[in-house]
C-alpha cells in the first residue's frame, strides 16, 4: 500500500473516497510481493497493481464493492488449470490479497492519511494492518514512528497494539515489509492473528566516488533503481553540477574523508570508479568494514590484484576482501558507459535479491528469490 503513498495523499487530500487492495501472503511464482497495492476510487479511477495484469479485473471489481458496502474482505487468486485465464495467476503461484475500504465516514481515515503523508513525504513509518484472524479486527491498523508512538488501534486486548508496534517497529529498524504472527492478547506466542508490517524509509543511498564518464551514466541507472546518489571526488574540475545534473549531491573532498562522516547503512551500495591507489586504497580500507550492501572497484584484473596487496599490507583480513566486487559488474561484455553502468546496477540487484546472475534460458532456478541477507562486516 506505501507503494503507492504518493498518490494516495494526494486522493486524500481531494477528499476523494477509495478502497485499497494489498497484497498480503504470496506463494510459488508470484508477480508481485506482499505490500503491493491497486487503489480504485469511488469515479473508477485506478493506480497500482497486485498481480501486473493477471488479476487486476478481478481485484478492481471487489474495490468497487468495498467502496459501496464498506466492508474490508480477504481474497485469494492463484493459478487454475482448468480457468487459467479467467482471474487466475497466468504465471503460476498464488496470492491472497485484502481489499480495505477509506471512506469519508471511517474512523480509520485519519491514521491511513498519517502514514501516506508520511511515505510520501520520505519521513520513515510503518504501518501494522490484520490481515489474518477474527472478521471484526479485519484490516484493523496502526501506523508505528522510529521512536516506537503509534496511532490508529487494532481492537481487542490492551496489550495487542503495544506488542504489535513493538514487532513493526522491529521491521522498520530493518527497513523490511513481512509478515508478524502474535496472539490476540498480545502475547508472542501462538497464531490468532496475522498482521502484515509495510514499512516506509527514506530511500537507499548510492555514493559514486570518481567523477568520470562512467559515473554519470551509473547516477542515472543508480536513480533509475530508486537509489538517493551522491557523486564524490576531491578534484573539483570534476565533481561539477554540470557533468552530473543527475546527481541528488555532488562532493568535493578526499573520498575516504567523505564516507568517514557521512552516514550509510546495511542499504547502502559504494560504487568506486576512481582506479587510483591513492584514491582507492584509504577509501577501501575504511568501505569494507562498514555495514553495507555492496561495495564494488572498477578497474583491470591486474589493477584488482595489485589493489587487493595494498589492501592486505594496510591490514585488510581476507574475509573482508572477499565482500569486493572487483573488478566491478556483471561480465556483459560492456564497453560504453551506459553498458558499464548496467553491468554494475545488474551486479547490485544480484546481491541484493540473491539472483545467480545466470540466464534464466535453461535454468531450473526461482525467478524470485527472498531479499539476500545484509553482510554485517566481521571486525
Amino acid at each position: 500500500m506505501l507503494d503507492i503513498a504518493e498518490e494516495l495523499h494526494r486522493w486524500v487530500g481531494q477528499g476523494r473516497v477509495f478502497a485499497v487492495a494489498t497484497v498480503v501472503a504470496v506463494g510459488g511464482s508470484a508477480p508481485r510481493q506482499p505490500g503491493a497495492a491497486l487503489a480504485v476510487d469511488s469515479e473508477g479511477t485506478a493506480i497500482g497493481s497486485v498481480s501486473g495484469g493477471c488479476v487486476e479485473g478481478a481485484v478492481y471489481e471487489l474495490c468497487r464493492q468495498a467502496i459501496e458496502d464498506g466492508t474490508t474482505v480477504r481474497e485469494r487468486f492463484g493459478y487454475s488449470d482448468d480457468d487459467a485465464f479467467a482471474v487466475g495467476l497466468t504465471c503460476g503461484g498464488v496470492i491472497d490479497v485484502l481489499v480495505t475500504p477509506v471512506r469519508a465516514d471511517d474512523p480509520a481515515r485519519p491514521v491511513f492519511a498519517a502514514a501516506f503523508a508520511a511515505a510520501a513525504q520520505g519521513r520513515a513509518a510503518a504501518v501494522a494492518r490484520v490481515t489474518e484472524g477474527p472478521d471484526d479486527l479485519l484490516g484493523r491498523l496502526l501506523l508505528v514512528r522510529p521512536d516506537g508512538t503509534y496511532e490508529g488501534g487494532l481492537g481487542g486486548h490492551p496489550e495487542l497494539d503495544r506488542t504489535a508496534a513493538a514487532e513493526a517497529r522491529a521491521l522498520l529498524d530493518a527497513g523490511r515489509t513481512g509478515q508478524v504472527a502474535i496472539g490476540a492478547d498480545g502475547s508472542r506466542c501462538g497464531r490468532p492473528l496475522t498482521l502484515l508490517v509495510e514499512s516506509s524509509v527514506p530511500p537507499p543511498r548510492m555514493i559514486v566516488f570518481g567523477a568520470i564518464d562512467f559515473a554519470a551514466a551509473l547516477v542515472r541507472a543508480g536513480r533509475f533503481l530508486g537509489y538517493r546518489v551522491t557523486v564524490c571526488d576531491a578534484r573539483p574540475v570534476f565533481a561539477t553540477a554540470a557533468r552530473f545534473p543527475d546527481a541528488d549531491e555532488i562532493v568535493v573532498d578526499w573520498p575516504h574523508r567523505y564516507l568517514a562522516t557521512t552516514d550509510v547503512d546495511t542499504r547502502t551500495v559504494l560504487c568506486v570508479l576512481t582506479h587510483d591507489a591513492k584514491f582507492d586504497v584509504p577509501l577501501l580500507e575504511l568501505a569494507l568494514r562498514l555495514p553495507v550492501a555492496y561495495v564494488g572497484a572498477m578497474g583491470s584484473r591486474r589493477t584488482h590484484l595489485e589493489r587487493n596487496e595494498r589492501l592486505r599490507e594496510a591490514g585488510v583480513p581476507e574475509s573482508r576482501l572477499a565482500v569486493l566486487h572487483s573488478p566491478i559488474g556483471l561480465d556483459l561484455g560492456a564497453r560504453t558507459p551506459e553498458e558499464t553502468a548496467l553491468s554494475i546496477a545488474a551486479e547490485i540487484v544480484a546481491e541484493r535479491r540473491g539472483g545467480s546472475g545466470l540466464p534464466l534460458k535453461g535454468s531450473h532456478t526461482p525467478i524470485h528469490h527472498e531479499d539476500a541477507p545484509a553482510r554485517v562486516p566481521v571486525a
